[in-house]
């Protein structure tokens, strides 16, 4: 700090250090922050109040549906001229106003009407959202008396239980809205959902082939699948996480293999002039938008793409016979893709970090008779170990958090990245809370990993100052 403020002086000091703090706040913990508010609060589809005022809203729909029933009803005629009640029994009536009734299937066993989803929902008997194998029930919890709409009373009868049912749910929907704003509804089953474990239904013959499954005994030792009662279980939140952090790790190391020797050969091995040159190449291809570089590759990959069409020419494969080779289907290919959509962001710091080393100590490792992997082992690594921290961090972090190239490389063929699983919870299945929690809990656990790593290099924050 004393070196800034006399270098650049207390004014653009004090702006620098203002613009890192505005930068922090703004965009990490300010939304970590509300990340982790959303996480730890209950869904509102799960409250209690949510479930009154959806019951309520059953109810009242009920009651529309059953006086527009009753209305087409009374004037089911020739001249009527309505659209007919859709049912799935093949039972119509005749709408007079022009409105579909909607039903899912005919009158039958006696009952005044056809079958109304909303009408058969609207019951105080609704089951609540409590913990796993608790079962709660709205009557219950709450002293209700059990009603329903039954469909064999008459109309006007199904009408009035109706709107029982609505004003006993709208009354204890505004009771408990009150409740719980004066409650805390905190909590931390949103992580528990990660580790929730899901019933799989197997056959016996399918269960047998699974337990065989290499991947399903390193789940069932790790905990992430066991059976119960003869029922198979799996943590799906756990190993999908386990799977993608796994991925991340062997798409960073093969980054690492492959642009190891690319920054040694640029920064050390090659003359300056040629160096130049061969950076170039390097760069250039990035040019292109990361989104097109990823599309490109469904181009090479695809059943009538050019590897397929590469392999019928040399006559490995016979297209025209159906034998494409399914690219699509194979992890590895993901892995290519990762590595070649950043590898730049390894290459780069290597290399930063290799070009500062004085070629004279690599000389002077040779003349005392040093093989070039012992060369590698006790001079360039230790000295690129900043360099290659870095390159592994931002190329491992790129990795986990990789949406793209998992989603548009397997289109939907290979099992989901974790940060897919992040993106259905918050806009496939409208469950931000539990999204929420997964990617709080995955920053955390990114966090760690990296932490891990650093210990394990032995390297600091003040050394990557050396990767600039």
């Amino acid at each position: 700090m004393k070196a800034l403020l006399r270098g650049y002086g207390r004014g653009l000091v004090a702006l620098f250090v203002a613009a890192i703090l505005g930068w922090v706040l703004v965009l990490i913990v300010l939304p970590q922050l509300t990340m982790l508010e959303r996480a730890v609060t209950s869904p509102k589809r799960q409250l209690d109040s949510s479930i009154a005022g959806a019951l309520g809203r059953d109810a009242r729909t009920c009651i529309s549906v059953l006086e527009t029933y009753e209305a087409d009803a009374a004037a089911v005629a020739p001249a009527g001229g309505g659209l007919a009640i859709p049912s799935a029994s093949g039972m119509s009536v005749p709408s007079a106003g022009g409105m579909a009734v909607p039903s899912a299937g005919g009158a039958a066993g006696g009952a005044t009407r056809p079958y109304i989803l909303q009408c058969d929902r609207a019951t105080t008997h609704t089951s609540m959202v409590r913990g796993a194998g608790a079962r709660v029930y709205l009557d219950a919890l709450y002293d209700l008396p059990l009603l329903s709409v039954d469909d064999s009373l008459p109309l006007r009868e199904q009408m009035a239980a109706a709107g029982q049912i609505a004003d006993l749910a709208d009354a204890l929907y505004k009771r408990l809205l009150e409740e719980e704003a004066r409650s805390s509804n905190l909590t931390l089953s949103n992580f528990g959902a990660l580790a929730g474990a899901t019933l799989i239904p197997l056959s016996p013959a399918q269960r047998e082939i699974e337990a065989r499954q290499l991947s399903n005994r390193l789940f069932t030792l790790l905990g992430l699948r066991f059976e119960r009662g003869g029922e198979v279980y799996k943590r799906l939140g756990l190993i999908t996480l386990t799977r993608t952090l796994s991925f991340a790790i062997m798409a960073t190391a093969l980054a690492l293999v492959m642009c190891y020797p690319m920054a040694f050969k640029v920064a050390l091995a090659t003359p300056p002039e040629r160096a130049t040159w061969l950076f170039l190449g390097l760069v250039i291809p990035y040019a292109i938008v990361e989104l097109m570089r990823i599309y490109a590759w469904t181009a090479i990959i695809d059943n009538q793409g050019l590897l397929n069409a590469f392999f019928d020419l040399i006559g490995v494969i016979d297209m025209q016979a159906g034998e494409a080779i399914q690219f699509k289907r194979m992890p590895g290919t993901i892995f290519v893709v990762i590595v070649y959509t950043y590898v730049l962001f390894m290459v780069f710091p290597i290399y930063n970090v290799m070009s500062t080393l004085d070629r004279n100590q690599i000389e002077a490792a040779k003349d005392l008779g040093a093989r070039p992997w012992r060369v590698h082992w006790r001079v360039i690594i230790p000295h690129s170990k900043p360099g290659i921290a870095v390159g592994c961090i931002s190329t491992f972090m790129l990795a986990a958090g990789a949406f793209s190239v998992p989603r548009i490389i397997s289109r939907g063929l290979q099992a989901e990245w974790f940060s897919q699983t992040i993106y259905n919870k918050f806009f496939e299945s409208e469950n931000s809370n539990v999204g929420a929690a997964y990617s709080f809990a995955y920053t955390l656990v990114c966090f760690g990993l990296v932490g891990l790593f650093m210990w394990a290099m032995r390297t600091r924050l003040k050394d990557f100052a050396r990767v600039q």
